[in-house]
């Protein structure tokens, strides 16, 4: 495969014929090719490595929280969705949280914490696709939580953020401070309460976490800090497998995602804005192609902000927000000559996360996200399980009668979300970009890095990103030039100064592509965080 745009990297991408794991913690991706040597397949080694991750990285995810995955059967040759985000507790409402004062949605403590469905997904996959046991797939992980692993570097940064939110409860103070204050890069850290808690899902299963005396200590602990979330909660609880939605991009492209309540809808939305303009004809890192992605990120956002919502429990209009009708007339909105104001359309006119995508010899591929939200999620660790207990409560909004209002038994709107690519009917890229509501708006820049522009997995994560916040106001990474910034200044958008610009999070991606006709893999990972491709 040739590709036609590169960028400065030190970094080269990773090519492998028997498979490769990417994702944003060396070791992790090592856990996972390890699974593939012994003769697991792209799900198990994809739940060896998020494992892994839960361990190594857990400011940014763990078995309390939620997960959603496309996975690719070659034997099917089928593209299938899991949903893995649990619903706020049964008993909490909106009106309850108003009446305690709160005009959003708290982020932090007991009231925040939803349902964990990461473990039912990892249930669910590898009931129908896994071929290995769970004594097989945790042994890295726990082996890392109970013997000790050296913290690296991007996630001791993160880590040292979390210090004042994980101070304030004993327990996660206890496990994630043991010395008073966050491990430094290279310190040795273990976690000996989350390899008990590991070990008895290998002794007595993933139910154990939910009916047992896991889920006992999880609901005591949310309860103790004014939550709402009961042991039955956890006990009624099951993830699901989910029809993905897609659009036909172009030249036999189609993109896939998640369908709410996770916010991929966002990605297809600004991606059917772009599909039907010459991108490429425009040239890459130009004033005209910046400003136009800038303009579709900000269109999809106020669709997905209105109508983004549990489709259990809201009517969300996926199909006619996708339409090529509604499509055409959002895409009129967009001038070449100034930046708009976004507000939401009729389309009816009638952070903190990780993520990892596996590749396997025989042709299968998972794209898995997993996450607590923000880092360390509600800032509870629930008693002596090591468990850290997600917030994506946060992500409800208070205002009466809207979608996505808060309600017991409800999920979320929800930030993380993976992505895939066929070609042709032919499994052709696995990618995501974690990080918060950076994830639509990095699928959008690194998808149409690697379809329009023909990069390689690594030069499509090189590239720099641009980051929509809220209104008019975008950060730029440092990359692009002063008369990229001019340009889209004098168009009207707002940018960031750049010392604040800098401190955004531009999201940490993972790609790998397949040669369909060799088998070839292609991977590249983020160069903004620790991440790695690894493949055999």
């Amino acid at each position: 495969m040739n590709f036609d745009i590169a960028f400065p990297s030190r970094r080269s991408n990773v090519i492998a014929r028997n498979g490769l794991v990417a994702t944003s913690q060396p070791l992790a991706a090592q856990a996972g090719v390890d699974i593939l040597r012994q003769g697991g397949n792209a799900l198990d080694a994809a739940i060896a490595t998020v494992a892994a991750l839960c361990v190594l990285e857990p400011c940014s995810t763990g078995i309390g929280g939620d997960a959603f995955a496309l996975i690719w059967s070659a034997a099917d040759k089928k593209l299938y969705g899991l949903n893995a985000s649990g619903p706020a507790p049964a008993a909490l409402s909106a009106d309850y949280i108003r009446a305690q004062g709160h005009t959003e949605f708290p982020a932090l403590g007991g009231l925040a914490v939803t349902v964990p469905g990461s473990l039912r997904g990892w249930q669910l996959a590898l009931d129908k696709f896994g071929t290995q046991d769970l004594a097989t797939l945790l042994k890295p992980a726990i082996h890392y939580a109970r013997d000790g692993y050296a913290v690296s570097e991007r996630i001791a940064k993160q880590w040292s953020r979390s210090v004042e939110k994980m101070s304030a409860h004993p327990d996660s103070k206890r496990v994630w401070l043991p010395h008073g204050r966050a491990p430094e890069a290279g310190e040795i850290f273990r976690n000996p309460e989350f390899a008990a808690t590991l070990q008895a899902l290998v002794d007595h299963g993933i139910d154990n976490f939910y009916q047992g005396e896991i889920g006992r200590q999880i609901a005591d602990c949310v309860q103790a800090a004014g939550g709402f979330l009961t042991q039955q909660d956890l006990i009624n609880y099951q993830a699901e497998w989910v029809e993905p939605i897609s659009i036909d991009y172009r030249d036999g492209y189609r993109f896939y995602e998640i369908p709410p309540n996770g916010q991929g809808l966002t990605a297809l939305l600004a991606l059917n804005l772009i599909k039907g303009i010459d991108v490429k004809g425009m040239g890459h890192g130009t004033p005209e192609q910046t400003h136009l992605y800038m303009e579709a990120i900000k269109l999809a956002f106020a669709d997905a902000h209105a109508y983004i919502a549990d489709p259990k429990k809201a009517d969300v209009p996926v199909e006619a927000l996708l339409s090529e009708e509604y499509t055409a007339a959002r895409r009129a909105l967009i001038q070449p000559n100034s930046a708009l104001t976004p507000h939401a359309g009729d389309p009816q006119q009638r952070g903190d996360t990780v993520y990892l995508t596996v590749a396997d010899s025989e042709g299968n591929m998972v794209s898995w996200i997993q996450s607590l939200y923000m880092g360390f999620g509600s800032g509870l660790t629930a008693g002596t399980t090591g468990v850290q207990l997600q917030n994506r409560g946060a992500n409800f909004t208070l205002e009466k009668g809207h979608p996505n209002e808060a309600a017991g038994g409800k999920r979320p709107f929800h930030t993380i979300i993976p992505g895939f690519i066929t070609k042709n009917g032919d499994a052709w890229a696995s990618f995501g970009v974690m990080g918060g509501f950076m994830q639509p708006q990095g699928h959008l820049q690194v998808g149409s890095n690697l379809v329009d522009f023909g990069m390689s997995p690594q030069a499509a994560l090189d590239a720099p990103r641009f980051f929509w916040q809220k209104g008019m106001e975008f950060g730029l990474e440092a990359p692009f030039g002063d008369d990229i910034i001019t340009a889209m200044r004098d168009l009207g958008h707002d940018l960031l100064p750049a010392d604040k610009a800098a401190n955004l999070h531009y999201g940490g991606g993972q790609v790998i592509v397949r040669n369909p006709e060799t088998g070839v893999l292609i991977g590249g990972s983020e160069p903004r965080n620790d991440g790695a491709a690894v493949g055999y």
